[in-house]
């Protein structure tokens, strides 16, 4: 029986300075003609709630339509600067490790869950040489739907269909940085392991539940046992 691994992106794998908060600012005068007021909060939300939450707060109503319109642009702004992520961004300090120990294991399938869509997702690892270390087919993603919980159960039928396992609670395993992803996984029927590199503090993810909370992914030996261990 193996373990499927699902990782959160941003402020779990990798960090990019601001970009994605940018580039949805410019995305919103683009698409409506007028000046940005505010992004809504990005902290473990999808890029469909975002965008919906963002027209909202400007007095929009995030018809279908628009919704589509502006998640297309939004792919292309982060296609047209897709290479200033790794010019500003990083991967977090032992992610690379950790996700290269796992890729080199046979009971386990890494993949991905995160608000991002797909593409914005490549883009993100890709930049820097982690997308090889995961399953990109099986992972769930911001356009799949707007509530992340929805995600976990996406990911696990997805990994169904291409391994032709079962993958429930027990041998699912979420890694994320924020009480969202906490949420997420306990909702859609996983174990989560967080990580305290975001802006949440350790005791928030230990308040919001999480099975355990790292301080990083800096000891891989240590990580990769929590991680197994939380899918057995």
């Amino acid at each position: 029986m193996r373990t499927l691994v699902l990782w959160d992106i941003d402020h779990t794998l990798v960090s990019i300075d601001g970009l994605s908060r940018e580039i949805y600012a410019d995305v919103f005068a683009e698409i409506t003609g007028r000046p940005t007021e505010k992004v809504a909060s990005m902290a473990g939300q999808t890029d469909l709630a975002i965008t919906a939450e963002t027209l909202r707060h400007h007095g929009i109503t995030p018809s279908p339509d628009l919704i589509e319109a502006f998640m297309g642009a939004l792919a292309e702004a982060f296609s047209s600067r897709r290479h200033e992520i790794k010019a500003r961004g990083r991967a977090l300090d032992g992610a690379r490790a950790v996700l290269e120990a796992l890729a080199d294991r046979t009971d386990v399938i890494q993949s991905v869950l995160t608000g991002n869509m797909k593409p914005v997702a490549e883009y993100k690892l890709t930049a820097f040489d982690l997308n090889h270390l995961v399953d990109f087919e099986v992972g769930a993603y911001g356009q799949d739907a707007a509530e992340r919980p929805t995600l976990v159960r996406l990911a696990q039928d997805r990994a169904t269909s291409k391994y032709g396992e079962t993958f429930d609670a027990a041998t699912t395993v979420l890694i994320g940085d924020t009480p969202n992803d906490v949420l997420a996984g306990h909702q859609g029927g996983a174990r989560v392991i967080a990580v305290a590199t975001g802006s949440s503090t350790k005791s928030q993810l230990q308040e919001a539940g999480a099975e355990l909370v790292l301080n990083s992914l800096t000891d891989t030996d240590a990580a990769v046992r929590a991680i197994l261990s939380a899918g057995q």
